[in-house]
């Protein structure tokens, strides 16, 4: 083969795996979660929390998990740990679905809370769907609660399924993840580079507590911490101080998460947020791209709270601090 030749089949090569992994990366929900494993399990059960945050009566949330573009591999883990942690607690019950009927005023009405559970990409829209926007934002406006786990920011947000109030609500949207999922990595430890890889190594992104004393963060006893997750840019005006009480964010004293920082808004970049929209209550917390944030017991505790808040039953401070 000449030289020409073996050009043009380089050039055919990268082309076709461009290709794939744009297909990978692109992949929407499956038809069937795979099973989650009885270690997976085990570690889970190990990590939740054994009582409620606050005693109520029993809830019902709803766990929506649809993807219309990148599918995150973790959904199956925290469907399975948001119904252990309902059973377990005795906090809720749940129905765990990615059907979009369920967005009907009718059907809403038997739930205390929408849980957002990665979902990217979801059909809504003014114009093409304005029913089924309507049912949820009557929804929370009207007193009931939202929460939304890492890829819930990832909505709404593009043509044609554009939802400007559905944005405003969450109270942020994905532009990047400059902090990858791995964490930093030493470069003693060898870690395959495909994106199949779930175990992670490394010494993580630094996270700090804005308002240490804040219940919400009660389980992490006053002290920032290190996680391996994949953690999302937040970005003014959507993202903003002034709009909800942030709890967590990067600490940009740690080195390694200073130096992922390209843009002036990464210095202040959100990890988790609580909100009142009308009578109702947005609980959003950005870990959760990896299966082992739900097989760490402080987390796990801090997404109870966060549960409990937005149904209403965890009386808390929601006032911004700008």
């Amino acid at each position: 083969m000449n030289r020409t030749g073996r050009l043009i089949g380089i050039v055919l090569f990268c082309a076709a795996v461009v290709m794939l992994l744009s297909s990978a990366l692109r992949a929407e929900s499956p038809k069937e979660l795979r099973a989650v494993t009885e270690e997976e399990i085990a570690k889970i059960t190990a990590a939740l929390p054994s009582k409620p945050v606050v005693e109520a009566k029993p809830r019902k949330m709803l766990v929506f998990w649809r993807c219309e573009g990148f599918f995150h591999g973790s959904i199956p883990v925290v469907n399975k740990a948001m119904e252990m942690m309902g059973k377990k607690t005795g906090v809720y019950d749940v129905v765990i679905t990615d059907d979009y009927s369920v967005f009907t005023p009718e059907k809403l009405k038997e739930f205390d809370a929408v849980c957002l559970n990665n979902t990217v990409g979801l059909k809504f829209n003014p114009q093409e769907t304005a029913d089924r926007c309507k049912s949820l934002m009557d929804f929370v406006k009207g007193g009931k609660g939202i929460i939304g786990i890492h890829a819930a920011t990832d909505n709404f947000r593009e043509a044609p399924y554009e939802w400007p109030e559905g944005m405003e609500m969450m109270g942020g949207k994905f532009t990047g993840h400059p902090w990858e999922a791995r964490g930093v990595l030493s470069s003693k430890m060898d870690v395959p580079p495909d994106l199949e890889v779930r175990q992670y190594k490394g010494e993580g992104w630094a996270i700090k507590l804005d308002v240490p004393d804040h219940p919400l963060v009660a389980a992490f006893k006053g002290k920032g911490f290190k996680i391996i997750d994949e953690i999302y840019r937040t970005e003014p005006p959507l993202y903003s101080r002034s709009k909800q009480l942030v709890l967590m964010s990067l600490d940009m004293s740690d080195p390694a998460t200073k130096a992922k920082a390209s843009k002036p808004s990464d210095e202040d970049t959100g990890i988790s947020w609580v909100k009142n929209v009308g009578e109702g209550r947005v609980f959003y917390c950005s870990l959760g791209h990896n299966d082992e944030i739900f097989m760490n017991e402080a987390i796990l505790q801090h997404y109870l709270a966060g549960i409990q808040f937005a149904f209403g039953d965890y009386k808390i401070d929601t006032k911004p601090k700008p």
